[in-house]
């Protein structure tokens, strides 16, 4: 697994354009892109300790925004902590990591965050059990435990192709049900 290395003299010049660009498509208001983008920088310098270097700076990034981005519609929208990011998307890197943009950001835990994050984590679960095996199995080996495509095809003995086809399936399903069982 590669090693990334972190170096956050550089990513304003690096990423802020970027980060920008990716939020003002989730949020159309400029100056809350850009205190979403702010925010990023700062947690990314809170939580540097926490870098492991299996992802790139960047994707490390973003995933740190789309959390920001989910707070921000969270204060906004109060109904159970429901979000208002498209569930379906691509971004070039992260085709449709929705799962993950439902958790709140770590600096920012309440007493109703815990709550509502075991409520999902409940309903993610009651979801999962509802899905054929092999989908289950692919969704949460690469949703949720993070392994790569090539892992996953060698574990279970299945093509990339068959893989994706497997996991837009199995996203539409759990899409599905924490719409009817979670929104």
């Amino acid at each position: 697994m590669p090693n990334h290395q972190i170096n956050p003299n550089k990513w304003i010049e690096l990423y802020s354009d970027y980060l920008f660009n990716y939020t003002i498509t989730r949020v159309s208001d400029r100056e809350i892109a850009q205190d979403l983008v702010q925010e990023t920088f700062l947690a990314g310098l809170k939580s540097m300790k926490n870098f492991k270097g299996e992802a790139s700076e960047r994707t490390w990034l973003i995933s740190i925004l789309k959390r920001k981005i989910i707070d921000h519609y969270r204060k906004i929208n109060s109904n159970k902590g429901k979000a208002e990011v498209r569930i379906n998307y691509s971004d070039g890197e992260s085709d449709g990591d929705w799962l993950e943009e439902r958790v709140s950001d770590p600096f920012d835990k309440t007493a109703e965050d815990s709550l509502q994050n075991d409520e999902l984590g409940s309903t993610i679960q009651n979801c999962l059990s509802k899905l054929p095996k092999k989908q289950a199995e692919v969704f949460r080996m690469k949703t949720i435990l993070d392994y790569e495509t090539e892992v996953i095809c060698n574990e279970l003995g299945i093509t990339a192709s068959n893989l994706w086809v497997i996991i837009h399936r199995a996203r539409s399903a759990m899409a599905d049900c924490l719409k009817e069982n979670w929104f």
